[in-house]
C-alpha cells in the first residue's frame, strides 16, 4: 500500500493499483471563507493544493473511488462535488449517503458497519468530533479501517482520543493509524480533534503501529503546527513511530507479514 498526503484530510490510499482518494477538499486557497465560531479572519483553506489544476483533473482521472469520512466542508467541499465524476464509486457512512445522492452522483455505497470491496474488507469506525456541546454541534463523525489479509490501515477521522478509538484498535489491531492533528478548537469549548496529547496518547496504547498525522496548516481553527507537534514526539522519544506527513509527501506503508 501507498498512501499520499494532498492537503489536509484529503488522502489517496494506493492498494495493488487501486486508488482511493479520501475526504477531497479541492478548492483554491481562500475558497472556504472565514469558519464560523473562530477567532480567525484568515480564509480557508490556508494553502492551495500542492499542484497545479491540470495535474489534479489528471489524477483524478486514475482515481477509483472516493471514500467520505463527513461532510464538513475541510473535507468535502463544493469544488470536490463539481470535479469529482458523478458516476465514481463513493464509499461513505449510511448516515451521510441521501446528502451525497442529493448532489447527483449515481454510485454512492452507503456503509453501516462493513464493505467487501475490490479484495478489501472496509469497516466503519467510531469517532468523537469534540466534547459537550461543541461536540453535539460538530454531529456525526466516522474512521475506516482498510485491511487486507495481510493488511490493516486504520483512518481515525475527526475525532479527538477517547474509550472508543481504543476500542477500534483493540478490534482491528492496525499497522498504521493515520490521525487528525492540529487540535483545531473553536472560540468556545474544546479541541476537536487530536491534540499532540492525544497523539501521544494512540502512540502509547498502540505501540507495535507506525501513527501518521494528518490535518496540518490547512485550516484556520487548528492550533497546533508540524513544528509544535514535532518538538513533542521529539522529547515523548516517539520519533521512530509517529511521522508528520507533509503536503504532497507519498509514502509507502511497509507490513510485518
Amino acid at each position: 500500500m501507498k498512501l499520499q498526503l494532498w492537503r489536509n484530510a484529503t488522502l489517496l490510499l494506493n492498494n495493488n493499483d487501486v486508488n482511493i482518494l479520501i475526504d477531497p477538499m479541492l478548492g483554491d486557497k481562500g475558497s472556504l471563507g472565514k469558519f464560523p465560531m473562530t477567532d480567525s479572519e484568515l480564509l480557508n483553506p490556508l494553502v492551495d493544493l500542492p499542484f497545479s489544476h491540470e495535474e489534479l483533473v489528471q489524477k483524478l482521472e486514475k482515481v477509483d473511488a472516493v471514500v467520505i469520512t463527513h461532510l464538513h466542508p475541510d473535507h468535502w467541499d463544493s469544488k470536490a462535488i463539481e470535479l469529482i465524476d458523478k458516476n465514481m464509486p463513493i464509499l461513505c457512512p449510511s448516515v451521510i449517503s441521501e446528502q451525497i445522492v442529493e448532489q447527483g452522483f449515481r454510485n454512492v455505497i452507503p456503509i453501516s458497519d462493513h464493505l467487501h470491496w475490490n479484495s478489501m474488507d472496509i469497516f466503519i469506525t467510531k469517532g468523537q468530533h469534540g466534547t459537550g456541546e461543541i461536540g453535539e454541534k460538530m454531529g456525526v463523525v466516522n474512521g475506516f479501517v482498510f485491511k487486507t489479509a495481510n493488511q490493516s490501515v486504520y483512518i481515525v477521522g475527526d475525532s479527538i482520543w477517547y474509550d472508543d478509538i481504543a476500542e477500534e484498535i483493540e478490534r482491528y489491531q492496525p499497522e498504521h493509524i493515520i490521525v487528525a492533528g492540529g487540535a483545531a478548537t473553536f472560540s468556545v469549548g474544546d479541541p476537536i480533534i487530536m491534540t499532540s496529547e492525544d497523539i501521544i496518547k494512540v502512540c502509547r496504547y498502540a505501540p507495535e503501529a507506525l501513527v501518521w498525522v494528518t490535518h496540518l496548516e490547512a485550516v484556520s481553527h487548528c492550533k497546533e503546527d508540524r513544528k509544535y507537534i514535532e518538538e513533542k514526539i521529539v522529547k515523548e522519544g516517539l520519533a521512530d513511530q509517529c511521522f508528520i506527513l507533509k503536503d504532497d509527501e507519498e509514502i509507502t506503508l511497509e507490513f510485518k507479514s
